[in-house]
């Protein structure tokens, strides 16, 4: 502890800041936590320990209170807690005062037992009692254990030496008073050091010294009959009960002072001021950890009050706490509760120290040199193994406890950077693993698709990073590239950094967001593909977004689209390319947080509208279609509602606006009048009163709202003018985060790529969001006569790579010439591009030349030839995964190579060209 506690500035919090600090949020708040409880309930203990003291006091003088027992014990505790509390809340001024009157007591209460201990016994009735004075052969006969029953206990439980140690334990613990209130001292790295070691040095010396005195001068067993004094015959009780000695009595220390009344002031004395110390540390240990929000709903003790920031709403909780124990008024069953509390933050408190030393960070510079790491360890395992060689369900039940305190902030990942060791052992196994991976060989068996998404700002185009992440998930490597045309300066690259890894977090995607920028698009790009990642975890496959307006956009826009491709394939990169109905670029919405959303939804109104009304204006969607804002208008004649219908469907609506109903269920519903009030505006309402046949909604419409008011919350979005988007927009938004409907993956595979077209796919079905999708096959047929086997062979293909498929197909006649509306309809998609013979030059066309065509007349009419078999066969798939085609660098140009990717594509379910870079990823040996 000292050398953690000079390693850096220490604030308030004692122990559980310095576990925190050093070992996380984690184990940090596990320990706040049930250290808090723990000196909480240690001041119970010191409380009942006093009570203890003056039942003893009061019974001397045959005086009781109510029944000179337990009852007079939770008397005089609760009594005690009060005044105690008292000083507490007046200040730490006050109660370092008392601790100091305190410590005087209690050193003239000590000195008082030596000198008795020296005069010896002054008569008869003391040495029958078993007082003899310095006797060694007394000292030698109580040198060793004599463990036995337990006289209080009703079951007679039998100590030995880890059940006597559990209740000797938290007299010790007092030994972190002072670090615990770390937040008043001046200077807590030089105290908590020098006053801790003191502490422990003065705590073992003065219990050894008083236990040897004790040991030398006091039987272990008595009779008190002082006719027996002059032949000792009061040590033998082998036939009569001993009442007197060290086993069976516990005003040893008063029978052997030449005052007995000062041994009462000394108990009171270092029974209070611990009691004082453990009611002071609770407060703060559990305000620093309410500080930091660890854990939910203990903020509310958070608060401090004056000058010293006092935790009053603290003290209340820790009374109630300390009352609770107090009122259980049994010393030794209060003791092992929070023994192995106790014991726990000392092994952690170790372990800091050691897990600190292991990891060699730079940062570990304790000024305090005079620890072992190997030394720190030994005494976190022992705290650890006395724990359970004191009782081993207990033992069980701290660890437990521990565990999870220490799930439950593991699981809410609060927003806290400490600098903590486990840090530090991220970054040293991460840094180990990573120079391991790369003295592995590549094997096509332990093949991962790493993928390098080029989608710019994550926040931009969230269905192409949800879908990578949805092949990716707990499996492989998956960046987010950003590519810039002109440099940025270092603080808008950390902004970007920020915003993009929050986004990610948020979105719980396991991800790397790393951006490049260079003279242009495609230069970035390349960048990020030669030099993104670290040894073997780098990407192999890049995924692009479909380039929707490749036909409007300028000509440099879109050669810089198509050279990234060749990039890709140049440096042996797998490509693929995701195309969905509605794009994938979302960058012109925001989304509401939760402030927003709340103030959204209190000044959200339901104006009386008919079915002409203007509509709210909206954001234009990136392909040039219309950003819905509010739900369609489902019909065209305007309802007449009763005003009870009126209010249900207002409070519906305005749960709507709050995202706690879904619009696409809620407009489902059975009854008219319900459609007719979510077409975006209520209807004016008429003032008449209603039938009873009105006033009731149907039953089935009723619970399908509170169904759907328990659903999870989906997020709001807003448009550039801050109108709140549509939910049908978000869902098209977030459509790979949900659950595929039922359907089939089609999967194309034209040509031998090493098999990732067919493994993607694959990987897909086996995620819980697509596990309702099955794989349909489709192949080439190079014989058209001898169908039936290749087929088969297939089939017994997909088997032996163990691909779970439903269906095979084999496509006979792909090389049949298209239909003339095909052809028409791909001339008129070219027909903008064309270049005129006459106006042909050398250089590099800006456009499709006639030459070109020609060459290339074969591919175009396959590729249109494919876009009639995919409507014929995958029409209605839900996903569609096809071979990319080649673009053969010098031998197509953009425009047409575009043109086939709008050929295969337009109007189809959500589809993947992808296309391997000849590395095989599939095989059928084990």
């Amino acid at each position: 502890m000292s050398a953690i506690s000079t390693n850096g500035q220490i604030k308030g919090g004692g122990t559980y800041y310095m576990i925190s600090r050093s070992l996380g949020p984690e184990f940090g708040g596990a320990i706040g936590l049930i250290f808090s409880v723990a000196n909480a309930v240690a001041a119970s203990m010191y409380i009942v320990g006093f009570c203890e003291s003056i039942n003893d006091l009061l019974a001397s003088f045959h005086v009781k209170i109510v029944d000179g027992g337990v009852n007079d014990v939770r008397v005089v505790g609760t009594v005690t807690l009060v005044v105690l509390f008292a000083i507490c809340v007046i200040g730490m001024e006050w109660e370092a005062r008392a601790q100091l009157v305190l410590l005087v007591v209690l050193l003239v209460a000590i000195v008082d037992f030596v000198i008795g201990a020296i005069v010896g016994p002054l008569d008869d009735e003391e040495l029958a009692k078993g007082f003899t004075g310095f006797n060694s052969s007394v000292l030698l006969g109580n040198l060793y254990s004599d463990y036995r029953q337990d006289a209080l206990d009703p079951a007679g439980k039998s100590h030995d030496f880890f059940s006597v140690f559990s209740v000797f334990f938290p007299a010790c613990t007092g030994i972190l008073a002072g670090a615990n209130i770390s937040g008043d001292l001046k200077d807590p790295s030089a105290a908590i050091p020098k006053g801790t070691l003191l502490a422990v040095v003065v705590t073992y010396a003065s219990y050894l010294f008083l236990i040897v005195v004790s040991g030398g001068v006091m039987l272990r067993d008595a009779t008190g009959n002082a006719s027996q004094a002059a032949d000792w015959s009061f040590a033998e009780c082998q036939n009569t009960t001993c009442e007197y000695g060290l086993h069976n009595s516990s005003q040893v220390m008063e029978l052997v002072a030449v005052v007995g009344p000062l041994i009462y002031a000394g108990c009171f004395a270092a029974t209070l001021s611990s009691a004082l110390a453990s009611i002071v540390s609770a407060p703060k240990v559990f305000q620093a950890l309410c500080k930091d929000k660890l854990y939910p709903y203990i903020e509310f003790f958070a608060r401090g009050y004056g000058k010293n920031d006092e935790p009053y709403r603290g003290y209340v909780l820790t009374f109630f706490i300390v009352l609770v124990f107090t009122l259980i008024a049994r010393l030794d069953a209060i003791a092992p509760i929070i023994t192995n509390f106790f014991l726990a933050a000392y092994a952690l408190i170790n372990f800091s120290t050691f897990h600190a030393s292991l990891q060699r960070i730079p940062g570990w510079r304790p000024t305090f040199k005079y620890y072992n790491l190997w030394l720190s360890l030994l005494g976190g395992v022992m705290c650890t193994a006395i724990m359970f060689l004191i009782q081993w369900w207990t033992g069980l039940l701290t660890v437990a406890i521990i565990i999870i305190l220490y799930l439950v902030v593991a699981h809410r990942k609060p927003e806290v950077n400490w600098g903590s060791s486990t840090q530090a052992q991220t970054y040293t196994l991460a840094l180990n693993s990573v120079a391991s991976l790369g003295q592995v060989e590549e094997h096509v068996k332990t093949y991962r698709p790493q993928i390098l998404v080029l989608c710019g700002a994550p926040s931009a185009r969230p269905p192409l990073l949800h879908f990578a992440n949805s092949i990716t998930k707990n499996m492989s490597l998956l960046i987010a590239g950003h590519c810039l045309r002109e440099q940025q300066p270092h603080r808008v690259r950390t902004r970007l950094t920020a915003e993009a890894t929050k986004w990610l977090v948020r979105g719980k995607i396991r991800a790397f967001y790393t951006l490049a920028d260079g003279p242009s698009q495609e230069q970035a790009a390349r960048n990020l593909m030669c030099n993104v990642g670290l040894g073997k975890l780098r990407p192999n496959t890049v995924l692009m977004g479909y380039k929707a307006n490749w036909q409007t956009c300028p000509q440099e826009e879109l050669q810089s689209y198509f050279k990234t491709i060749h990039y890709a394939f140049d440096l042996h990169l797998a490509v693929g390319i995701l195309r969905v109905d509605g794009g994938l670029d979302y960058s012109n919405l925001t989304e509401v947080t939760e402030e927003e959303e709340k103030t959204l939804a209190a000044s959200t109104s339901y104006p009386a509208a008919s079915n002409n009304a203007p509509s709210t204006s909206a954001p234009q969607h990136p392909e040039g279609g219309e950003v819905s804002l509010h739900p369609t208008h489902l019909h065209e004649k305007e309802t007449q509602i009763s005003p009870s219908l009126a209010k249900t469907l207002t409070h519906g609506l305005q749960k709507l606006t709050q995202g706690k109903v879904n619009w696409a269920t809620f407009t489902a519903s059975p009854d008219p009048r319900m459609h007719a009030a979510t077409s975006g505006h209520l209807t004016s309402v008429p003032s008449y009163p209603s039938s009873p046949a009105e006033e009731r909604l149907p039953s089935d419409t009723i619970l399908g709202v509170l169904k759907l008011a328990k659903k999870k919350k989906s997020p709001t979005y807003k448009g550039p003018s801050g109108e709140v988007v549509a939910p049908q927009v978000v869902d098209s938004m977030l459509r790979f985060t949900r659950k595929q409907p039922q359907g089939t993956i089609d999967v194309w595979w034209l040509y031998d790529d090493g098999g990732l077209t067919m493994l993607i796919p694959y990987i897909l079905t086996t995620r819980s969001n697509w596990s309702s999708c099955k794989l349909r096959v489709f192949c080439l047929a190079n014989k058209k006569d001898d169908l039936a086997s290749e087929h088969r062979r297939m089939a017994e293909l997909l088997c032996k790579f163990r691909i779970d498929f439903t269906d095979v197909v084999m496509i006979p006649d792909v090389q049949r010439k298209p239909r003339e509306d095909s052809l028409k309809d791909f001339q008129n998609l070219i027909s903008n591009f064309l270049i005129d013979p006459d106006e042909e030059t050398p250089e590099p066309a800006q456009g499709i030349t006639e030459t070109e065509l020609l060459a290339l007349k074969d591919k175009t009419n396959r590729h249109i030839r494919l876009r009639e078999l995919l409507l014929e066969h995958s029409g209605e798939a839900s996903f569609i995964v096809m071979t990319l085609p080649m673009p053969v660098v010098g031998t197509v140009s953009a425009w047409l190579y575009m043109a086939w990717l709008e050929t295969l594509t337009r109007q189809m379910p959500p589809f993947l060209l992808l296309r391997g870079n000849q590395s095989s990823v599939l095989t059928f040996y084990s």
